[in-house]
């Protein structure tokens, strides 16, 4: 009796199991990259309420980060500036601008100007700004040039990995303390041996487990 498949017919089942797992193999990478923090977060620049430019304010005037975020070497939190900081120099600077009205409305109704909130990390996450500056760790490795940006936007994913991939090697992060704030503080060629002095001096062991950012 003559054949009546053909002879590769035999493979089919081979090539159709191969290309379910390659498909499937796609399929698991392209959920894993695109619903990713580095896909769906880095790049978040939300418009705010007033258009405030760090550039001019952090760049081209050179305000200190503390100035407006005043808790942010005493307190987990960095704090959004408040009304009256804005005022202590927009009660004589720019006081019939246009891009100051919710400012002034702000300070004369007493209402909060409802700020668009750029880095989120979850609840279940416990990070504290200031025991990060204690530690030696500047402004920019986190949140990028902020001195360069117009509207803030997020530089980093905030991930736990690369979280962790910080706390299992901070050496290249570290800089002395009065230079925690210069955007444009880039590691020297001795930043290793100044690392390892830091971490012995100040003792730091930045945890690596769970307990350390879940709590």
């Amino acid at each position: 009796m003559p054949q009546i498949f053909p002879e590769w017919i035999n493979k089919l089942p081979l090539v159709v199991l191969g290309l379910a797992v390659l498909s499937g193999g796609a399929v698991v990478a392209g959920i894993w990259y695109f619903g990713s923090p580095s896909h769906t977060d880095v790049g978040y620049r939300p418009n705010q309420p007033v258009a405030y430019s760090h550039k001019l304010h952090a760049g081209d005037l050179g305000i200190d980060c503390r100035y407006c975020h005043v808790s942010v070497e005493s307190s987990p939190v960095a704090s959004i500036p408040s009304t009256q900081i804005c005022m202590n120099c927009h009660a004589l600077v720019g006081v019939k601008s246009d891009k100051l009205k919710a400012v002034r409305s702000s300070w004369t109704d007493g209402t909060a100007i409802e700020w668009v909130r750029v880095h989120k990390l979850p609840d279940y996450a416990y990070f504290d700004h200031s025991l990060h500056l204690r530690a030696g760790v500047g402004c920019s490795s986190c949140h990028g040039r902020v001195d360069q940006m117009e509207l803030i936007t997020q530089r980093q994913s905030l991930s736990m990995g690369w979280c962790l991939d910080c706390h299992r090697d901070p050496g290249p992060h570290l800089r002395p303390a009065s230079e925690i704030t210069n955007m444009a503080w880039q590691p020297g060629p001795d930043q290793m041996t100044f690392a390892h002095e830091m971490i012995t001096d100040k003792a730091l062991s930045p945890p690596s487990d769970c307990t350390g950012c879940h709590r």
